[in-house]
């Protein structure tokens, strides 16, 4: 696990067995047996003189993406980036999944902040800004997530579901929702809907930043202005499947 941790960023490029075994802090002989066996399973792979991680292991992290996810990401990725390009803060692109939200796309703004999100990846709708977003316009979701246990993530995070539920309530009505390090620590974020056909949120849009550096509630007019741009391309994508 160490050897396969030390490819860091470096895991589509490729990493010298040297390099490989200083990081994992491991012999070059122990690692360049390790990297053997690997490449025997498909974990890794040879690229000229270096190691990159195999398909096997790229699989694993793979996402299984619908046809409909794959059609609102590309609808509304360009909206996402005219959203970046007016705050040039981190932005995303998230639709809801029952008790979860998964995110499409993410660009990383100017201000680098660590954040839970990455693109394909899930996070508990409780404590997301676009997982409130979203859950404020879907009644049933919003029940399994009320009667299920609300995980804390951080000291922030939401638990109680009537505060939730009042808080949901008033997303609704502003059509804005908050994640207050609700997740992280040290992370603040803004959502709004983005409306379908049917006059449903089929998506949300936020912009997300540090605290201390990061105000969500000065983004509010731009992220309404983009996410009601972007609803004419969300009501062209056909509806999902059943």
């Amino acid at each position: 696990m160490a050897l396969l941790n030390a490819f860091g960023e470096d895991a589509l490029i490729g990493v010298g067995v040297s390099e490989l075994a200083r990081r994992a802090d491991l012999s070059k002989s122990t690692a360049f047996r390790l990297l053997s066996l690997l490449q025997n399973n498909g974990a890794v792979e040879r690229a000229g003189n270096n190691y990159r991680l195999g398909k096997m292991i790229q699989d694993l992290g793979a996402t299984q993406e619908t046809a409909w996810h794959g059609r609102m990401r590309d609808a509304l990725t360009p909206f996402l980036a005219d959203l970046y390009e007016l705050t040039k803060q981190t932005v995303h692109l998230a639709v809801l999944d029952g008790s979860n939200v998964i995110y499409l796309n993410k660009l990383y703004g100017h201000i680098q902040v660590r954040s839970p999100s990455r693109i394909g990846g899930r996070a508990p709708a409780h404590c997301t800004g676009v997982g409130k977003m979203l859950l404020a316009y879907d009644h049933a979701a919003t029940e399994e997530v009320l009667n299920s246990e609300l995980i804390r993530w951080t000291p922030h995070t939401i638990t109680d579901p009537a505060v939730l539920r009042t808080e949901l309530e008033k997303a609704r009505q502003t059509n804005l929702a908050f994640d207050r390090e609700e997740i992280m620590v040290g992370l603040n974020c803004i959502a709004a809907p983005v409306f379908g056909s049917n006059n449903k949120p089929v998506a949300a849009l936020s912009v997300s930043g540090p605290v201390g550096k990061f105000v969500p509630e000065s983004q509010a007019s731009l992220l309404r202005k983009v996410c009601f741009a972007a609803a004419r391309a969300a009501a062209a994508v056909a509806p999902r499947n059943p």
